[in-house]
């Protein structure tokens, strides 16, 4: 198998940036390139693009990673303060500005994570010792760009974040989606949030979002059981779960990740739930062939076993509570994608 191709962060891009502006302010001309030490250990030396302002920016490179953001510029300008203190940070173009309490960095400042923070004032200082500074991180064509990423969500609006911890981006890791999944539950924890519904995309929230106007809903992708296992972590007290027959009978199987490529047992769930219903061999002969869960559900409407949808909503929330250790008060609700409950456990009315 190739091996797939390492790439670097945004933070590590504006922190090499950074760099790049503080040794043309003090020797007069921009370097070609920089090497900067990255929190892992690892030595990253990019190309410099100067700016006629001054700045310097650095394309992102991310490796054999589907990142949205591979190719994009990350653009940085220093300006210099009198005497000795921190450095300020400032939103350009396309960075994103903190609007709701909960995430790592306060309301009001722009969106650039604790670790790109800490890269780029190293980095300034290696030059300037010391020295009072503002760094600007722009991001052209990042706020169209961050349209199609998770900050919307976490109230993070104008554009793109500076992220990275180790400062490297690693081909197909989870690791960046469940952080972002972990960072909205967290924030909205924060906020005070009592009870959460988990539901798993845009279609799934859309579609139960006329039956719950006033609660708070929290998206988690394919990662059910990393976000049962959050929640736990951080204390939540009342979770519903809702989705489309096609997630939650995987739930109602055990299964905690509901990516296609990791597991399935839909067909089995439901015709198991239906056997233990009494129903008859031809109609779970017929379901266990289906492709779709959703030409599954045609054919049990037309047999009138619907009740089977409740027994899935049992046997969902059963392996919910047990992945909670029953520390979370969970519901759980099946339903279709013009928002339909075909079934549910535990929810009252």
């Amino acid at each position: 198998m190739k091996k797939l191709r390492e790439g670097f962060t945004t933070g590590s891009c504006a922190a090499a940036a950074s760099l790049a502006c503080c040794l043309w302010l003090r020797d007069g001309h921009c370097p070609e390139r920089v090497e900067l030490i990255l929190p892992d250990g690892r030595s990253y030396t990019p190309e410099i693009v100067p700016h006629e302002d001054g700045s310097c920016g650095v394309i992102k490179f991310s490796g054999d990673d589907p990142d949205i953001t591979n190719g994009m510029e990350i653009i940085s300008r220093v300006e210099l303060l009198e005497g000795e203190g921190e450095i300020r940070f400032s939103a350009g173009e396309g960075v994103g500005t903190v609007t709701e309490q909960g995430l790592k960095v306060p309301v009001g400042e722009p969106a650039i994570n604790p670790v790109p923070r800490q890269m780029i004032s190293e980095a300034v200082h290696s030059v300037f010792p010391g020295r009072a500074a503002v760094v600007t991180v722009s991001v052209p064509g990042g706020e169209k760009t961050a349209a199609r990423t998770f900050n919307p969500r976490l109230g993070i609006k104008g554009g793109l974040s500076i992220l990275g911890t180790s400062g490297v981006v690693r081909p197909m890791s989870e690791e960046a989606l469940k952080d972002s999944l972990y960072a909205e539950l967290r924030m909205r924890v924060i906020q005070g949030k009592e009870q959460i519904l988990f539901t798993f995309g845009n279609q799934g929230e859309t579609a139960i979002r006329p039956l719950f106007p006033d609660i708070c809903i929290v998206q988690v992708s394919n990662e059910i059981g990393f976000m049962l296992d959050s929640a736990r972590e951080l204390g939540v007290k009342k979770l519903i779960i809702s989705g489309h027959p096609g997630k939650m009978t995987k739930i109602a199987a055990g299964v905690m990740q509901t990516h296609s490529h990791t597991a399935d047992g839909r067909r089995e769930a439901i015709v198991t739930h239906l056997a233990l219903m009494g129903a008859p061999v031809e109609l779970m002969e017929k379901v266990y062939r289906c492709v779709t869960t959703d030409a599954a559900m045609e054919l049990i409407r037309k047999a009138g076993m619907e009740e089977v949808w409740n027994r899935l909503a049992d046997a969902a929330r059963m392996y919910s509570m047990l992945r909670v250790r029953s520390e979370i008060e969970i519901d759980t609700i099946i339903a279709d994608a013009a928002g339909n409950v075909l079934g549910k456990s535990g929810v009252r009315g």
